[in-house]
């Protein structure tokens, strides 16, 4: 699953549940919006925390690759690291993404 798809279903779970909570919540509107608003600011957080871990991970992955798998061809070696650029690229779309929202 790449992390738009997750970040997509993340939400869609989010919206569902406030959804949900607003209709069956015994609560006041005011407290109800109260904590959709703390759950939404818990879920940036945590998305972030996410996002932040990810992007470290492929840093280090591809601090790894460079200096451990000197011995593959040229052309595997510059196609491996094109995908991690990649892929490293996409999770700092999602990473901005989930820090604007």
């Amino acid at each position: 699953m790449s992390a738009k798809q997750i970040l997509v279903g993340t939400i869609s779970g989010i919206v569902a549940g406030a959804i949900v909570g607003l209709v069956l919540a015994p609560q006041s509107g005011e407290e109800t919006r109260q904590q959709i608003a703390d759950s939404a600011k818990d879920l940036k957080n945590k998305l972030s925390k996410l996002s932040s871990k990810s992007l470290e991970e492929l840093n280090d992955l591809q601090d790894v690759f460079k200096t451990e798998v000197a011995g593959l061809s040229e052309d595997i070696r510059d196609k491996v690291l094109k995908l991690i650029k990649k892929v490293k690229s996409s999770s700092q779309d999602v990473y901005d993404e989930v820090s604007e929202a």
